[in-house]
């Protein structure tokens, strides 16, 4: 990780300490028996699929507020906590699958806090989101190598006896699908909209050969076969 990355996945974790301990007040404040173990950001996680890839941190919580507190005071009590802290506040209403939900929404520097609220559960549910934040530079627009190197680029000179060149790479190993990048453009000839390459999985190799550029005679179905119509028919 160059400089430039870990300076920006510091800051990704100086956000993420900043979320959560907002999040610990006011869960602490608002619900009971409350179980801050399960107020876990984890890894950074990509946001989107743009290239370069950017990544956040996230995290949710849901407890019950204490007997007697309505859903109005909840949500009144978490703008109060929001805006001393410094969040701009806003408060909705929203139907979901027939519950009215009260939800606060607070934005400060990038991150986003939700509180969910109802007179119709107990529940209360808390959702946090830092900012995205590119973490790694984006990946050459070529044709990289995949994670472990294939085995030599079999030619039809040099294929061991028993084998044929994969029909489908050609003996080059790579996926065809993607051409070993692991993913493809959602548009063509732009870098936004990336996404996970459906042939391969992201494993980079050709789906049939599994990288090795060769297929074994004696392993392939009928279907197969006939991608080699000058093999004799068993």
């Amino acid at each position: 990780m160059d400089g430039t990355s870990r300076a920006a996945r510091e800051e990704l974790d100086r956000l993420g300490r900043s979320l959560r301990a907002q999040m610990v007040v006011l869960i602490t404040d608002l619900t009971v028996r409350v179980h801050l173990r399960r107020l876990d950001l984890g890894e950074p996680k990509v946001a989107d699929g743009t290239d370069p890839s950017r990544y956040h941190c996230s995290a949710v919580y849901q407890g019950d507020r204490p007997a007697g507190v309505t859903a109005a005071g909840t949500a009144d009590r978490a703008g109060s906590l929001l805006r001393a802290a410094g969040w701009a506040v806003t408060v909705s209403r929203e139907d979901d699958d027939g519950l009215l939900w009260t939800v606060v929404l607070a934005h400060r520097d990038g991150s986003i806090i939700r509180v969910l609220t109802s007179d119709d559960t107990p529940a209360v549910a808390f959702r946090g989101q830092t900012p995205a934040l590119v973490l790694r530079p984006p990946q050459p627009a070529g044709q990289p190598e995949p994670e472990r190197e294939p085995e030599p680029e079999p030619r039809p000179e040099t294929v061991t006896p028993g084998y044929v060149l994969c029909y489908e790479c050609d003996g080059d190993g790579r996926c065809p699908g993607c051409g070993g990048r692991g993913w493809v453009l959602g548009t063509p000839g732009r870098s936004e909209g990336r996404r996970r390459c459906g042939e391969c999985g992201t494993t980079r190799f050709c789906p049939i050969c599994r990288g090795a550029g060769r297929l074994a005679i004696s392993r392939l179905s009928t279907y197969q076969r006939g991608y080699y119509p000058d093999l004799e028919q068993d």
